[in-house]
């Protein structure tokens, strides 16, 4: 069995100003794992810069609400909600409430820096 334990995760700003925290990427340690899942947060009145990933990305929010942005199509997005991105898809979330608006991030294939572009 192997459990990660969130909180004892180091959080850090990801290249698209998202506040991260990563539990599983396989390429960095020895997971039989295609994909990587972190949870994400983004504060009250912020938005993450504009990106795509040459991966699939799902989004699964756990709470807060904000708005979506996956190409030219915007909409609201609240805990429960579960956003699959394609891939090469640009892709902004925007936190419209006054808590943190927290989310898990799945990629696969497992998420690499030289696979994502800042758009903006």
């Amino acid at each position: 069995m192997y459990i990660r334990r969130i909180g004892e995760r180091v959080e850090f700003t990801a290249g698209d100003n998202t506040k991260l925290r990563e539990v599983f990427n396989p390429l960095k340690e020895t997971l039989d794992l295609r994909y990587s899942f972190a949870v994400a947060r983004v504060a009250p009145g912020q938005t993450t810069f504009l990106h795509r990933l040459r991966n699939s990305e799902v989004y699964h929010i756990l709470g807060g609400t904000g708005e979506m942005r996956v190409d030219d199509e915007r909409e609201a997005v609240a805990a429960g909600d579960v956003i699959y991105v394609p891939p090469l898809a640009s892709q902004q979330i925007t936190n419209t409430g006054s808590v943190d608006l927290s989310f898990v991030c799945i990629v696969d294939p497992a998420w690499k820096p030289e696979d994502e572009e800042i758009l903006e």
